[in-house]
């Protein structure tokens, strides 16, 4: 279906682009032909709303602008479609170039550090913030908004429609990105294994308690133990799936939250303070102070350790063997092949590919078989703390971009996210941005295909999953130092407590140049002293805080679950 809703689009749009720029006329054929009804505005509303596009693009018709981002469902839609209906609307030729996230990264680095002006914006992840606001060069969008950019700022934005505008704002206060794309990291299960009478009996019988969605790690852990061998459907199953291939997506694998659901870190949405999830803390003023427990950091400590032991120890026991040698993409689709009972960390933007008619995880009416849930914390978490990651493509404005070719691509950046497009924009890729659009109704009639998903979204579980936070000051840098260290502990090279070591020092000599370069100022890192755990616990437990926390005499806590279905009952009564 999205084949063909692509292909048909772009056909009319190619009639749009091959016509004379006409404004509001090109506008109506769009909403006509692409938008309908699926957009939080009435059509009076949206027709107001390009019409504001019009107007104020006047000024910059004619100019060629180049922005850039990942390879994903939702920015090819806006690439094929939304650019050529931006151009025949506006008359700004926009070219959106697709290419790998991390080209996307090298690309922003080379004109952060080049000054020359490689695309005039840049949809990259909001995991940059920290960054963003460090390095200053970044256009504060805040700053832009009211002043260069004011009258190329749409009166319609509501950046408080925006759920993660807090992952996009900066200790100072202000926006610096503009979420264009979200997804959530979440636990996915076979409802239909789950809910089998002799599964659950079998269950019940052997561990004592109900087989149910598990809220702790120590019930993921026998639930994995319990389906993988188990035969159904005449085949033998696995109770989790991972991948652990030393490759630079085993680092996302990490820095994508893993840690904090094992309980590193402080307590704080959308990010652990004074320490976050990377086991990186700052002082009062946002200087990053260190990153291994020896400063007061937590990416070697227990709470870490912990978290990449049972990392190990659950792919090992309960994985396909081919797992260990697989990366990020080659592992995602295996849960859709139907062998697999859970998986502790999914990323919701699979989603479309799991609803697959014919899959054997999809049933004849194309309901799934499978359900999304929060994920399950492990023995270091404690209550306020994130729970998972959630990844937010965001729009930035580099300082280096003149200001009528930034102010063009902001007209651009606005359209895409915009509430007249939104609804539409996100039934193609199932990456939300927009309240409104979540409570759209279109999304109500669809969520019984999802799995959870809108359920999920619309619940006050979903404030718990953020993305990297601001204690990250340079994340280019320190992110590439996540799969070296991992790779050698899923290698069987290191231990998990050798490997976070290693990984906590290579952090700390980052921190430790840019604190001599004075390129950061004084917000940059400013290392701590050094002292044992236990000194920094006691200075952790004075301040009111967590991390980094002792280890924990039994690691094996006990076990609970809930029923998935009440679970969502108690979302909807909130």
């Amino acid at each position: 279906m999205r084949r063909h809703l692509l292909t048909t689009t772009a056909a009319m749009l190619l009639a749009f682009t091959g016509s004379a720029f006409a404004g509001m006329d090109e506008a109506k054929q769009f909403l006509d032909k692409e938008v309908g009804d699926m957009s939080s505005l009435d059509r009076a509303a949206q027709e107001a709303e390009m019409q504001w596009f019009v107007d104020a693009a006047k000024p910059f018709a004619g100019m060629e602008i180049k922005v850039v981002s990942e390879t994903i469902t939702t920015h090819e839609y806006e690439s094929k479609v939304l650019a050529p209906a931006f151009t025949a609307i506006t008359g700004i030729k926009i070219t959106h170039d697709l290419i790998g996230e991390g080209d996307v990264v090298e690309k922003l680095q080379t004109q952060m550090q080049s000054g020359e002006n490689v695309y005039d914006a840049y949809i990259n992840d909001s995991d940059l913030i920290g960054t963003h606001w460090r390095y200053q060069q970044a256009r504060s969008l805040t700053d832009f908004m009211a002043n260069e950019g004011k009258d190329v700022t749409n009166p319609n934005l509501d950046i408080d429609d925006f759920i993660g505008k807090s992952f996009t704002t900066a200790p100072d206060g202000k926006l610096y990105q503009l979420p264009d794309q979200q997804f959530a990291n979440l636990y996915w299960f076979r409802y239909d294994w789950f809910n089998d009478e002799k599964n659950k009996a079998d269950f019940k019988a052997k561990y004592g308690y109900e087989l149910g969605v598990p809220v702790n790690w120590s019930a993921y852990e026998d639930i994995a133990e319990f389906f993988t061998g188990r035969e159904i459907d005449g085949k033998k199953v696995y109770g989790h799936m991972d991948y652990g291939k030393k490759d630079p997506s085993l680092g996302w694998r990490f820095t994508d939250a893993w840690l904090s659901m094992a309980g590193n870190g402080d307590k704080g949405i959308p990010n652990g303070k004074p320490v976050d999830e990377w086991g990186i803390k700052v002082d009062e003023n946002s200087r990053p102070v260190g990153s291994c427990v020896a400063r007061g950091g937590d990416t070697n400590g227990p709470a870490s350790v912990y978290a990449i032991q049972k990392y190990l120890d659950w792919m090992k026991a309960y994985a396909p063997a081919a797992a260990q040698g697989m990366t990020f993409s080659e592992s995602g689709p295996v849960p859709s092949q139907g062998e697999v009972a859970q998986q502790m960390f999914t990323y919701t933007a699979f989603t479309a590919d799991f609803v697959k008619e014919g899959l054997p995880v999809v049933n004849e009416d194309g309901t799934p078989k499978w359900r999304f849930a929060p994920s399950p914390h492990g023995v270091y978490w404690k209550d306020g703390m994130k729970l998972g990651y959630q990844d937010a493509g965001s729009w930035t404005l580099l300082k280096s971009t003149p200001d009528d070719r930034a102010k063009a691509a902001w007209l651009y950046a606005q359209f895409v996210t915009s509430k007249t497009v939104d609804v539409k924009k996100s039934h193609v890729g199932l990456t939300f941005i927009r309240q409104s659009t979540l409570d759209h109704q279109s999304f109500t009639e669809r969520a019984p295909k999802l799995g959870g998903l809108i359920e999920f979204y619309r619940s006050p579980a979903r404030l718990q999953w953020s993305p990297t936070g601001t204690n990250v000051p340079d994340y280019p840098k320190l992110a590439q130092l996540w799969w070296q260290a991992i790779g050698d502990a899923s290698s069987g090279a290191k231990t998990a407590q050798e490997a976070m070591d290693s990984l906590c020092a290579e952090q700390e000599k980052v921190l430790q140049r840019l604190e001599r370069a004075g390129v950061q100022g004084d917000i940059g890192p400013k290392l701590a002293e050094e002292h044992d755990l236990e000194y920094w616990n006691a200075e952790a437990v004075k301040a009111g805080n967590l991390a980094p926390q002792l280890k924990v005499e039994n690691e094996k806590e006990k076990p609970t679950t809930v029923n998935y279905d009440e679970l969502v009952k108690s979302w909807q009564t909130n």
